[in-house]
């Protein structure tokens, strides 16, 4: 029989103690100066961005001037996709700062500010001080975070209020405080750190939580839709079955609680079904807002069809750059857990004989879920299957053992607190992942794990350091990032090195869109894809930022291991975030360098002036050629309603067969047909319409301006 001591095993993956971390003082110093130079300071260059940035922005502007804070609307046009409170927040920031790049990002960066907090308080709580300010300056110097935060996006909010529901599940389940002095949690010291109680002691009493929860989980509905329930309900019920904590679903208080979430998530819900009736086919809101773009949008069958879904293989592959430099230290978590596996089968395996037929058998279970038409519907590639036939195998292989050895199928029903935040994170990071990893996407849909992600690194880190003198494991997958951080700066510092030196004799051009080697760049649908497009020449605009970047991948890592080597671990992981935000402002300079590209703003600029000037009428119309995300920031800096050419797709073609939409939807046989007659006519042609634009107008346009491509020409001489 197996001894009671095995039948009480803990889940320990990631064991940690409550190290001591930096002195509250110096944490709180480098945490606001870090969110300073790399979130505040940003909001203020560049422009807003052409698609979804000013977009977005221009939905929020509308609900600002109008003060309907029910339907959305984009260019006059119900813009009924999205869930409207990025947009009531955005609202009110326009409304105190006015109508600019500024004020619309400014949500964002407060929703990152409280990610960290929330993530230092999470961290701090089950881990200790050191766990709680390494997940801080991992969430704000991963590429990803602050990527993913340029533009107006709801992610970051999303993953705000997912978290806090997630945090205050936990604490409504174990309520009493993780403190190593508590004699009921258990201690697993592990280094020379004297343990601490965490510096703050946020407070809520248990009768707090469960509607804390249940109101962060409203807001995360009215973030970004019915996603958020996926998420939290797969991760909740997936936890209270493993844990065996399922009776103690009471505590959740799910009458009141769910009362509580109608209360605030449904009001708009209803009232937006209610005033956004008789669209295409008779649809309204609930047609197109829960089945179209939830269900169809999961399953890549969404109208239009106008989303990408990464291959397997990149789209897992990506997130080592998206949590650089911290997914470096990824391989220390791997290890931790192929050690635990690793133990719970030999637990296991010593009291049972060794049986091979749970592989067939789960083999045989997948080839069929494949063949029952899984593999085409969620477009499955080689690669996901592969991945998911292993995670089934083992699985089964855990589950099968523990039974025939007489214990509870599951390892996880009996942890203590610090050992439940491991879990709970490592199944949300894993649904999350998961889904998306089926379902259409873009790079930035899964950063809502990356707060589980990097806390569970940054205890992984802490343990390593913990346990750097003692165990040789740690000690090697810890040298083993450094290693890799220093080959990467020096391939990195290397390549900047040549662009600086070939575009050395080169003159500096502010409009590095036209420098570009274009390829259809407007028809990219992923986020990331402007970076295959530098050339040599528009190297030479990113001197600056090249320079920086090269200093700190030159210098920063070789620091960091230094420091390492002489046992000054808080120093030598700070060493490494200070080398990651260093690029970040380098990587923020370069992006504001490519601002006369990503943004229209100039056009805006441009006809204001000429009206200004009396060089145009006021009443002239103004025309975008192609989609309006072609030229997004145009209505939104003019304030006004713009007509489109040949725009009636994407985002705007749901809301335009409503029978209220305005009349702006123009053919290209209405532009030949009234060019240079009546009002003045002034076109917007992004570079991907330039060609078509000339065959349609000849040499009857007029050039008022061109900047990286894009042109405005209008129908007669101004004057």
């Amino acid at each position: 029989m197996i001894t009671q001591t095995s039948n009480k095993l803990h889940f320990s993956i990631l064991a940690t103690s409550f190290a001591g971390g930096p002195r509250p003082r110096n944490a709180a110093i480098i945490l606001s100066g870090l969110w300073l130079l790399l979130f505040f300071a940003a909001l203020f260059t560049p422009p807003l961005l052409d698609d979804a940035d000013a977009t977005h922005a221009e939905a929020a502007q509308a609900m600002a001037r109008t003060g309907d804070l029910v339907t959305l609307h984009v260019d006059g046009i119900r813009y009924l996709e999205k869930a409207p409170l990025p947009y009531w927040l955005v609202a009110i920031s326009f409304r105190l700062f006015g109508f600019n790049a500024f004020a619309a990002h400014l949500p964002q960066a407060l929703a990152v500010a409280l990610l960290v907090l929330l993530g230092h308080r999470w961290g701090n709580h089950a881990f200790g001080a050191r766990t709680g300010f390494y997940t801080a300056i991992a969430l704000l110097t991963s590429a990803g975070v602050f990527l993913f935060t340029r533009i107006l996006i709801p992610e970051v909010l999303l993953s705000l209020f997912l978290a806090a529901a997630l945090y205050a599940f936990l604490k409504t389940l174990t309520p009493e405080p993780a403190y190593p002095d508590q004699p009921n949690v258990p201690l697993l010291t592990a280094g020379p750190d004297t343990p601490e109680r965490p510096a703050l002691t946020w407070y809520a009493g248990p009768h707090v939580y469960p509607y804390l929860m249940w109101s962060a989980l409203a807001l995360a509905v009215l973030t970004k839709g019915l996603v958020a329930l996926v998420f939290f309900f797969a991760t909740a019920v997936t936890y209270l079955v493993l844990t065996d904590t399922w009776r103690e679903v009471r505590r959740l208080k799910p009458a009141s609680g769910a009362l509580l979430f109608l209360l605030i998530a449904a009001p708009w819900h209803i009232l937006a079904g209610l005033r956004n009736t008789g669209g295409a086919n008779g649809h309204g809101f609930f047609w197109f807002y829960f089945w179209n773009e939830h269900v169809l949008r999961f399953l890549g069958r969404r109208i239009p069809r106008d989303y990408n879904k990464l291959p397997g293989y990149l789209f897992w592959l990506q997130h080592l750059v998206w949590l650089f430099p911290w997914s470096l230290f990824i391989p220390l978590g791997l290890a931790a857990i192929w050690r635990r596996v690793q133990h719970q089968t030999s637990v296991i395996t010593a009291h049972i004989p060794r049986d091979y037929s749970w592989a067939g058998a789960a083999l045989v279970v997948g080839f069929g879920f494949s063949l029952s038409g899984l593999y085409i519907l969620l477009h499955f590639d080689l690669a996901e299957f592969a991945v998911l036939a292993i995670f089934l195998n083992l699985i089964f292989q855990l589950v099968t053992r523990r039974i025939r050895a007489h214990i509870p199928p599951s390892p996880f029903h009996r942890i203590d607190p610090q050992q439940s935040s491991i879990l709970l994170l490592s199944i949300f990071a894993t649904v999350v992942l998961v889904f998306f990893s089926l379902s259409t996407n873009q790079e930035y849909y899964t950063l809502p794990a990356y707060l589980p992600i990097l806390l569970l690194t940054a205890a992984t880190i802490t343990r390593a350091e913990q346990t750097f003198s003692t165990s040789p494991g740690s000690r090697r997958w810890i040298t083993f990032a450094h290693i890799t951080l220093v080959a990467l700066g020096a391939l990195i510092t290397v390549a900047l090195a040549y662009g600086l030196w070939s575009s050395r004799s080169l003159p500096y051009n502010p409009d590095i869109g036209s420098l570009l080697a274009h390829r259809a760049v407007g028809d990219y649908t992923l986020s990331t894809s402007h970076l295959f497009d530098l050339t040599t020449e528009a190297f030479a605009a990113l001197r600056l930022p090249a320079t920086l970047a090269a200093l700190a991948f030159a210098a920063g890592p070789l620091a960091a291991w230094w420091l390492r080597a002489q046992r000054r671990h808080i120093a030598a992981t700070t060493a490494i975030a200070f080398t990651a935000a260093v690029f970040l402002i380098a990587a923020h300079i370069a992006f504001a360098r490519f601002g006369p590209l990503l943004s229209s703003k100039d056009f805006a600029v441009k006809i204001q002036q000429l009206e200004t000037s009396h060089a145009i009428a006021s009443n002239s119309q103004i025309m975008l050629f192609g989609d309006q995300a072609y030229g997004s920031s145009i209505p939104f800096y003019l304030g006004r309603q713009v007509a489109l050419v040949d725009g009636r797709s994407t985002s705007m073609l749901f809301g335009s067969t409503f029978p209220d939409a305005p009349p702006i939807f123009l053919s290209s046989s209405d532009l030949l047909g009234t060019w240079g007659k009546g009002t003045r006519k002034l076109l917007f042609v992004p570079l991907e319409k330039r060609d078509e634009v000339d065959r349609l107008l000849g040499d009857r346009q007029i050039l008022l301006l061109q900047s990286s491509g894009k042109a405005l020409i209008t129908d007669r001489p101004p004057g």
